[in-house]
């Protein structure tokens, strides 16, 4: 584990029509993440798992995030749930999670509303992982594509403080299953200098994060999926905005 830079960040979600969580974070070096009182009576902090049309299985991997919200919670201070949140664009509680994931088998589809509403949620804090599970590529790219026509998947550099900021990943993103044999990938989508997509291809992340015994992955694998995973989380909510 590196060190990580000892910082205070607000964390908020701006939308007109939201209510503003804040929370105050401070990273001390080292594994430790000191959280200060939270600004809301609010639930504790959390992954929202989205729910999209479209057909493919957004629920696929049901003990995926509660094990990593277990990971985050044994290995930092932040202040997590232990339950994930489920959340659909449209939905106003939307502005409540600082972090959406995503995954699925197949085809997803988002409304012209839902199209807005993703683009506003990213432009003003918030932070998407979307993670391939072996057949969400072709509709992903696609709808993502429609929500940043202006800003295409590029290749997130390996210095980026999502492979550091917590645990070291040199070399990116593991590669916990294989399918095609391709390698892993994290792609990404930036606002300036702030990572708001984060897409992990061709890597079964979320499939890491399962109990061992769906899959019986070799713990090294495991473990590896879930630092991965606490690193998402940690950059994800000390990289919001503060105004």
């Amino acid at each position: 584990m590196t060190n990580v830079l000892a910082r205070i960040a607000t964390l908020r979600l701006m939308s007109p029509r939201a209510t503003l969580v804040r929370s105050s974070i401070a990273l001390l070096l080292g594994a430790a993440l000191t959280a200060a009182a939270p600004m809301r009576s609010t639930p504790k902090m959390t992954v929202a798992r989205l729910q999209y049309d479209g057909g493919g299985d957004w629920y696929a991997n049901p003990s995926s995030i509660p094990n990593l919200l277990a990971a985050i919670a044994a290995r930092t201070t932040l202040p997590v749930s232990r339950t994930e949140a489920r959340v659909t664009l449209m939905d106003d509680r939307l502005w409540d999670y600082p972090f959406i994931h995503m995954t699925g088998h197949g085809n997803v589809h988002f409304s012209d509303e839902e199209v807005v509403r993703l683009r506003e949620y990213l432009e003003h804090g918030g932070f998407l992982h979307a993670d391939d599970n072996y057949g969400l590529d072709p509709s992903f790219r696609r709808e993502i594509a429609r929500v940043f026509p202006d800003r295409p998947l590029v290749d997130v550099p390996l210095s980026h403080p999502i492979y550091h900021i917590v645990y070291d990943f040199p070399k990116g993103i593991p590669k916990i299953h294989v399918h095609d044999g391709k390698p892993a990938q994290g792609l990404g989508i930036f606002i300036g200098n702030r990572l708001v997509v984060y897409y992990s291809f061709s890597s079964d992340l979320g499939n890491g994060w399962e109990d061992p015994e769906v899959y019986h992955d070799p713990p090294a694998l495991h473990e590896a999926a879930l630092r991965m995973g606490v690193n998402l989380f940690v950059y994800a909510v000390t990289s919001r905005p503060v105004s």
